[in-house]
């Protein structure tokens, strides 16, 4: 049986390599049932699905899993629109802060009963900070005053210990040492990131920064370094100065509705209700509100939300093109959904430009929001999001169809049968984890 922790690494790097910056959501998170109901779709599209040549140049595999990435974003903004599963799209509540260079607000879903709900008066004392080592600056380019041999020290980080190995030769500098320490740690994803400085005058420093914000024990530290017990020699973190705490951690201190609070983090919630990210520290005496916005309000940052995450992906989607003409299928079938909704769309105040982006007129949409009969005309918008949804999901769920390959053989009409591990001609491009 394969190594595990091996398949890990193998498909963190790919994903790293083609999509840098993927998020994990709730959306991307599925029942069962749901799970089911992928693989239903797979083996109902693969009775009727010829067999194909696929091209599978690098090249290739970074747009399909890219395109499928794009989808799968564009397929949970749109689910994020709704306020539970049972509700319809664009239902979902907003709330805003009354000073966002203080304080940033998102409603989370959930308990929302209107006029039950009060509003947040915070006040930020101080914000959640790092921890930082800054070690001793020595002459960047003098021979290292370390006798040559393997050298070791432990890093105290995230309640695990790591020891750290490494060789000091005949002819490393200060800096040498320095650079090769500063890569070991980083790479480790231990919690802790280090990198090089330099004072301007020749020396460097090793600064060691701790990835999360706050402290949890009495000692009031993120992570500690020693080589008090090391398994090899000692004496590189006294030499170096990676204990020399030059910046201490720092829980974020508010107070929230006249009751005094901290956090380890700046970004926290409230009541399973609110996902707050504190900004800045406040004035003294100042307050800043978070509360619910009008249906008016909610709805319009919805249609804005849904038209800026459609936009994203059809600029993303052109910019295959290129080096992959058969994206140009998928910009005609988003055109022709669009079109299809376009009358009715234009007379709310959503209009298709004719490069393809939708473009909104936030005037023409408020009053149609505030219109009497808004809920028979906004009807229009909900379903061509539904659309949008379902396409999204087409496209997460077969890339493929928009690449190079060629037809070897079709199914015989009426003796077909499914096939749904041909769905691992893409499965196999590490999509682990996929669905």
């Amino acid at each position: 049986m394969a190594d595990l922790s091996v398949l890990s690494s193998i498909y963190n790097q790919i994903n790293t390599t083609y999509n840098p910056m993927r998020t994990n959501t709730k959306y991307d998170t599925h029942k069962k049932s749901e799970l089911r109901g992928v693989y239903n779709s797979i083996v109902e599209k693969s009775k009727d699905s010829p067999l194909f040549i696929l091209d599978d140049s690098e090249e290739t595999k970074s747009y399909v899993v890219s395109l499928k990435e794009d989808a799968r974003n564009l397929k949970n903004t749109i689910s994020s629109l709704s306020q539970s599963e049972t509700e319809d799209l664009l239902s979902k509540k907003t709330v805003s802060s009354s000073d966002e260079s203080k304080v940033l607000a998102n409603y989370l879903g959930g308990s929302y009963k209107g006029e039950d709900v009060s509003e947040l008066e915070l006040s930020v004392k101080q914000l959640a900070s790092e921890q930082e080592n800054t070690g001793k600056y020595l002459p960047s380019s003098e021979k290292i005053g370390l006798e040559p041999d393997t050298y070791s020290f432990d890093i105290h980080s995230r309640d695990m210990d790591y020891e750290f190995q490494f060789n000091i030769g005949e002819n490393d500098s200060n800096k040498t040492i320095q650079d090769k320490l500063a890569r070991l740690i980083s790479r480790s994803n231990i919690g802790v990131r280090a990198e090089v400085v330099s004072d301007g005058s020749g020396n460097t420093a090793l600064k060691l920064t701790s990835n999360d914000t706050g402290y949890k024990n009495d000692t009031r530290t993120s992570f500690n370094v020693s080589d008090n017990r090391t398994s090899k020699a000692s004496g590189v973190v006294d030499y170096l100065g990676l204990s020399n705490i030059s910046r201490a951690p720092e829980n974020a201190e508010f107070v929230i509705n006249g009751i005094e609070r901290s956090a380890t983090s700046n970004h926290f919630t409230v009541d399973r209700m609110y996902d707050l990210t504190l900004v800045a520290p406040t004035a003294e005496d100042e307050k800043v509100t978070v509360g619910f916005k009008t249906d008016t309000e909610s709805l319009t940052e919805n249609v804005t939300k849904l038209i800026d995450g459609y936009n994203t992906f059809i600029e993303k989607t052109k910019s295959y093109v290129e080096n992959q003409p058969q994206a140009k299928a998928l910009l005609n079938e988003m055109r022709l959904l669009t079109t299809r909704f376009g009358k009715e769309l234009e007379d709310i105040g959503v209009g298709l430009s004719t490069d393809g982006l939708i473009a909104l007129d936030n005037e023409k949409l408020k009053k149609t929001v505030e219109s009497p009969d808004a809920v028979d005309k906004l009807k229009t918008i909900k379903d061509f999001a539904n659309s949008v949804l379902k396409k999204t999901s087409e496209v997460a769920l077969d890339p493929m169809q928009y690449t190079r390959r060629k037809v070897v053989e079709y199914k015989n009409p009426g003796h077909n049968f499914s096939a749904p591990y041909a769905a691992s001609n893409y499965s196999g491009m590490m999509f682990s984890g996929y669905c």
